[in-house]
């Protein structure tokens, strides 16, 4: 008997379970073409290390709570440091989003990064919260001190 395939069919069902019938899987978007998340060109590093990102952020509607979260990156590296997140309010309204956080001593420095923002909901399937995508956005932006 090849356990392999069990094991998809079983992951497979158990997943179907979790969402329930007829319920949007909770990596599926189910934004309203409205909902949307912006970086702002300019990033903050401030002596210590701390980094500073903002930009915008206008959703609709929401079941949970949402939060706009913000990872940047520099260089060649595939590392992302997690700066941060921002409790979000959905009403329809733009709203600005600003993000603190500091990374290992060293990790970052002033000039050229990517940020990626990230607007996410916690919707409850089966007594589980689960996150549901609302918008994303990836920019390059410039570290400056602060």
């Amino acid at each position: 008997m090849r356990v392999r395939p069990l094991l998809g069919a079983a992951a497979g069902a158990a997943l179907l379970l979790l969402t329930g019938a007829g319920a949007t899987p909770a990596t599926a978007s189910a934004a309203a073409p409205s909902d949307t998340v912006t970086v702002d060109a300019i990033g903050r590093i401030a002596a210590d290390g701390t980094v500073t990102l903002s930009g915008t952020y206008r959703c609709a509607s929401s079941s949970g709570p949402v939060f706009v979260s913000s990872s940047v990156s520099q260089g060649v590296s595939t590392t992302r440091y997690g700066i941060g997140g921002t409790r979000a309010v959905c009403d329809g309204a733009e709203h600005r989003w600003v993000n603190t956080g500091r990374p290992m001593p060293g990790a970052l420095a002033p000039g050229a990064a990517h940020v990626e923002a990230t607007l996410m909901e916690l919707r409850t399937f089966s007594g589980l919260p689960l996150p549901s995508f609302h918008a994303t956005s990836g920019q390059q932006i410039t570290l400056t001190q602060s």
